[in-house]
């Protein structure tokens, strides 16, 4: 595979071919070589030129990649931050919402959760936080957030999420765990394993993950607010992307 460095190099002597007067344009191999060989003594002598095609290059991609973001936040706005099933935490008419897309085995979901939970509180009820199920790990993760959610059918999602938020050790997420943790939030078992399997709670977290999929959302935590999408718990542009949404 042609590495970014050499495609760069070759656009860039491409471009210059392309910019040589009509006299000058190579009408042979022969000519196209020592044209080339100009080229290439050029770019030797300032390599820097490579690194700011590179920068530049990099740039263009980066706000062509943010504009697609926006437009599928545009396409799926209600979906994201007016959903009438999802769990949130902050006033409903908050003067910002803040959407996160999160797993049961995610380490970073789990060290920024209280952090997470505190934002309306620190935002003096100018924030509301919507939660959305994304599993990414499949398996035990999937298992778990359709339990999160069939806890919600009982009352119990918050305190259901918490506990599930609490462990640990990845490894302790099993079946047997998430039977405990219901006994333990007060939750009827035999309700919660049905409410799993029905079809809206199936849809439910389908639905999720069908948004999370239309978002580009690869990773979690996976937070919106307004027309961004920021990766990561990369806490300081959150509370910037929050401040700044709050001025305007």
């Amino acid at each position: 595979m042609m590495s970014p460095l050499r495609k760069t190099a070759l656009a860039f002597a491409a471009v210059a071919v392309s910019l040589l007067p009509a006299c000058a344009q190579p009408g042979s191999d022969a000519d196209r070589a020592d044209i080339e060989k100009i080229v290439r003594e050029y770019i030797l002598e300032n390599p820097e030129i490579i690194e700011e095609a590179l920068i530049a290059l990099h740039e263009k991609e980066k706000a062509a990649q943010a504009e697609l973001v926006r437009s599928a936040i545009t396409a799926n706005k209600d979906a994201l931050y007016a959903h009438a099933g999802d769990y949130s935490i902050g006033p409903a008419d908050a003067a910002v919402t803040v959407v996160e897309f999160f797993d049961y085995r995610c380490g970073y979901c789990k060290r920024s959760v209280d952090w997470v939970q505190k934002l309306p509180a620190k935002y003096d009820g100018e924030v509301r936080v919507v939660f959305k199920e994304l599993p990414i790990f499949g398996g035990i993760s999937e298992t778990a957030s359709l339990a999160a959610l069939a806890a919600g059918k009982q009352g119990k999602y918050w305190e259901f999420h918490s506990a599930l938020m609490k462990i640990k050790n990845n490894d302790d997420l099993t079946d047997a765990k998430i039977d405990e943790l219901a006994a333990a939030t007060g939750l009827n078992a035999t309700k919660l394993r049905a409410d799993m399997k029905s079809q809206a709670v199936q849809k439910q977290l389908a639905d999720m993950k069908s948004l999370g999929a239309a978002l580009s959302v690869t990773g979690t935590p996976a937070f919106f607010i307004g027309d961004q999408h920021i990766e990561g718990a990369n806490l300081p542009v959150i509370e910037q992307a929050i401040e700044a949404a709050l001025k305007s």
